[in-house]
């Protein structure tokens, strides 16, 4: 779906992976523009655990959570746990483009 949309992805297969994942390409001088995270990730690290770390590593990253818990508190109140975006599952290509166009514009909005 990113690479339809124009997007270079990276794709692993649960929380610790993405970390790993997301500080290689801080520390390569490559660091990504937005992450993509399921809510749970059966024996793994989910994107509640994941937007923690993330957050003390980069406090600006933007983090878009998805699940299809939809009743799920952190999919209602995405922002009071720090992600930037939300995409409830099953979820659409346009769905995904706005969502990703809206958290990429607030990051070049940001101071």
């Amino acid at each position: 779906m990113l690479k339809l949309l124009g997007y270079h992805a990276t794709a692993v297969a649960g929380g610790e992976e993405a970390l790993e994942a997301y500080l290689n390409a801080n520390i390569s001088g490559s660091p990504y523009d937005a992450v993509i995270t399921d809510l749970t990730v059966q024996g793994g690290m989910g994107g509640r655990e994941l937007i923690k770390e993330l957050l003390v590593v980069d406090p600006q990253v933007k983090v878009i959570v998805s699940s299809g818990y939809s009743n799920d508190p952190i999919m209602a109140s995405y922002r009071e746990y720090g992600f930037s975006g939300v995409l409830v599952k099953p979820y659409k290509t346009t769905d995904m483009a706005k969502v990703l166009n809206t958290v990429l514009l607030e990051r070049r909005q940001a101071p």
